[in-house]
C-alpha cells in the first residue's frame, strides 16, 4: 500500500491539478524525489539544490512535521499520508493565555445585560466574560475578505474597542465575500465603510480606525495599545512584520490566510507557543502564491477562516477553552474537511528563538523580495500600440496565459491559450521566428511567461501592459471584466 502525498492548491499547477498522488518509497525523501521526478516542474518549489525542502515548505508525516523527526530520512509505511504545507498564508494548555489581566472590569448597562443575554446564560461566558469582552481590546489588521467577518462577530460579541488599520478602498470586486462593505460603499475608504457598518450592528462598541499602510516604523507604536492582534492581510512583507511586531511586544498574533478552496489558522503566542517564523522561516519567492485577484478564492471561504479567527480571539479574551496555540488547523472547502497539524516552538528561530537575530522591525519587502526579485522586465506593448499593429495587419501570435475559465470569461478574438503553468512544455507550438504577444489578465503572469520564452531563445516576445483588462477599459468597453 503506497504513501498518500497530499498537494496543496498552490503547487497543483505543477502537478496536473492533482490533490493527492499514492507514491511508493522508503522515506519521506525518497517520496519526495518520486514526486519530483514525475512531476518536473514541481522541483524547484519543493526543494533545495540538495534535495531538502525549501524553508517556505513544511513537510508533515501523518500530524508532525518531518524537522522533529528524521527529516527527509524519516521513515515511512503504507498507508502514511505526507503534506506539503507551503506558505500561503498538538497539545495546548487546558487554558488559553487572556490578555493582559484588567484590574476594574467596566460594568453593563441594562441595554447590554439584554442585548448579550445569550452569552450571559453560558457559564464560560457569564457576566465576568461579558465584561472582560468589553474591557478588551482587539485589533484587527485588514478590514477585507478575513478583517470583514471576524470584525462582525468581535463587534456583535462585544467587544469594547475594535482597532482597524486599512488603507484601500472598496472596489466592486471586493463584495463577493468582503461582507462588512455594501455596494453603497464602493470607491469609500474601507475604514469609513467598515466603521458606519460595525456601529450601525453594536454602537457600545468603539471603533478606533488606522488608515495606514501598516510599516516598521509604525507597527509597534499601533500594535502596543491593543491585548490580541488580528492578522488578516493578503501579503507576506505584512505578516511578518504582524508577527514579529508581535513578537517584540509579547502578544498574541491571531493567523488566518486563505487561497482559492484552502484556509489555515492557528494562534502564535511566543509566551506559551511558536510564532510564524517558527513555522515559515522565509517567505516563497514573489509570485508563487497569487493574490486573490489572480488566482481567485471562494466567497465564503474567508467567512468560514475569519470566524475562526473571531473564535479564537473570543477564547483569549476569556481564557477559556483550548485556543490553537501549537496547533495548524487546515480547512478544505471542496471537501469540507479540517486537518490538523502540530507545531513546535524553533529553537533557531531568528525571532523567538534561543539566540535572537531580529531584535528590532525589519524592511519586509526587501525581506520577503518585493523589488529585488527577478524584475520580468522584458518589452512591453500597450493595449494602444498592440490596437495599432493588428489593425495595419502586422503579423503578431498573440498567446493568452491565463487559465481556461478565465478564457471562458472572456478573450481577445485571435489569441492562443497557453496557461502560463502549461508553457513550459508547450514550447513546441510556437514558432521562434514569430513575433509574439503575450498576456493575462493584469500583467503579472504574461512578464513571466516572458521569462520563459526568452529563456528559451524566443527573441521577439513582449508582453502587454496591463493585461486584457485594460485592453476592455481602453480599447474594448463592451467586454466583460473581471
Amino acid at each position: 500500500m503506497p504513501v498518500t502525498v497530499h498537494i496543496p492548491t498552490p503547487l497543483r499547477g505543477f502537478t496536473a491539478g492533482h490533490d493527492r498522488l499514492e507514491l511508493d518509497g522508503a522515506t519521506v525523501g525518497e517520496i519526495l524525489q518520486a514526486l519530483v521526478g514525475e512531476h518536473q516542474a514541481l522541483r524547484r518549489h519543493l526543494l533545495q539544490e540538495d534535495g531538502r525542502p525549501r524553508n517556505f515548505v513544511n513537510i508533515y508525516l501523518n500530524e508532525t512535521d518531518i524537522r522533529y523527526l528524521g527529516q527527509s530520512e524519516t521513515p515511512v509505511r503504507p498507508g502514511d499520508a505526507i503534506t506539503i504545507v507551503p506558505s500561503i498564508a498538538g497539545g495546548s494548555p487546558a487554558t488559553a493565555p487572556a490578555a493582559e489581566p484588567v484590574t476594574a472590569l467596566p460594568p453593563l448597562s441594562h441595554q447590554e445585560i439584554l442585548r448579550y443575554s445569550r452569552h450571559l446564560l453560558l457559564p464560560e461566558v457569564g457576566l465576568e466574560g461579558q465584561r472582560k469582552l468589553k474591557a478588551a481590546r482587539v485589533l484587527c489588521v485588514g478590514a477585507g475578505g478575513l478583517g470583514s467577518p471576524l470584525a462582525l462577530y468581535l463587534a456583535a460579541a462585544g467587544v469594547g474597542t475594535l482597532g482597524i488599520v486599512d488603507f484601500d478602498a472598496v472596489d466592486l470586486t471586493n463584495l463577493q465575500r468582503q461582507i462588512v462593505h455594501g455596494t453603497s460603499g464602493v470607491g469609500t475608504p474601507k475604514l469609513g465603510s467598515a466603521t458606519a457598518r460595525l456601529t450601525d450592528l453594536n454602537p457600545n462598541v468603539k471603533i478606533e480606525g488606522f488608515e495606514t499602510r501598516l510599516t516598521s516604523a509604525n507597527a509597534l507604536e499601533i500594535l502596543a495599545g491593543f491585548d490580541v492582534i488580528v492578522d488578516g492581510t493578503d501579503n507576506f512583507p505584512t505578516r511578518y512584520l504582524v508577527n514579529d511586531a508581535c513578537v517584540l511586544l509579547g502578544k498574541p498574533n491571531v493567523y488566518g490566510s486563505i487561497f482559492r478552496f484552502e484556509g489555515q489558522a492557528s494562534v502564535f503566542d511566543v509566551r506559551s507557543g511558536p510564532c510564524y517564523r517558527c513555522l515559515y522561516s522565509e517567505p516563497p519567492p514573489p509570485g508563487l502564491v497569487p493574490s486573490c485577484a489572480e488566482g481567485g478564492v471562494l466567497g465564503v471561504l474567508p467567512g468560514i477562516i475569519g470566524t475562526i479567527q473571531a473564535l479564537e480571539t473570543i477564547k483569549l479574551i476569556l481564557g477559556a477553552g483550548e485556543p490553537l496555540i501549537g496547533r495548524l488547523l487546515l480547512f478544505d472547502a471542496l471537501r469540507l474537511r479540517f486537518r490538523e497539524l502540530s507545531l513546535r516552538k524553533d529553537p533557531a528561530c531568528p525571532i523567538c528563538g534561543t539566540n535572537p537575530t531580529i531584535r528590532e522591525l525589519i524592511d519586509y519587502e526587501a525581506f520577503c523580495g518585493i523589488g529585488a526579485e527577478p524584475a520580468y522586465a522584458g518589452p512591453e506593448i500597450t493595449v494602444q500600440e498592440l490596437e495599432r499593429e493588428l489593425a495595419i495587419g502586422k503579423p503578431i501570435t498573440v498567446v493568452d496565459v491565463r487559465e481556461p475559465h478565465e478564457w471562458e470569461i472572456v478573450h481577445l478574438e485571435g489569441a492562443r491559450l497557453i496557461p502560463l503553468g502549461q508553457l513550459p512544455t508547450r514550447l513546441n507550438e510556437l514558432d521562434g521566428h514569430d513575433e509574439i504577444v503575450l498576456h493575462c489578465h493584469h500583467g503579472a503572469r504574461s512578464m513571466k511567461a516572458l521569462e520563459i520564452l526568452r529563456g528559451a531563445g524566443f527573441g521577439k516576445v513582449r508582453s502587454l501592459k496591463g493585461g486584457i483588462d485594460e485592453w476592455a477599459v481602453v480599447v474594448d468597453p463592451a467586454m466583460a471584466r473581471y
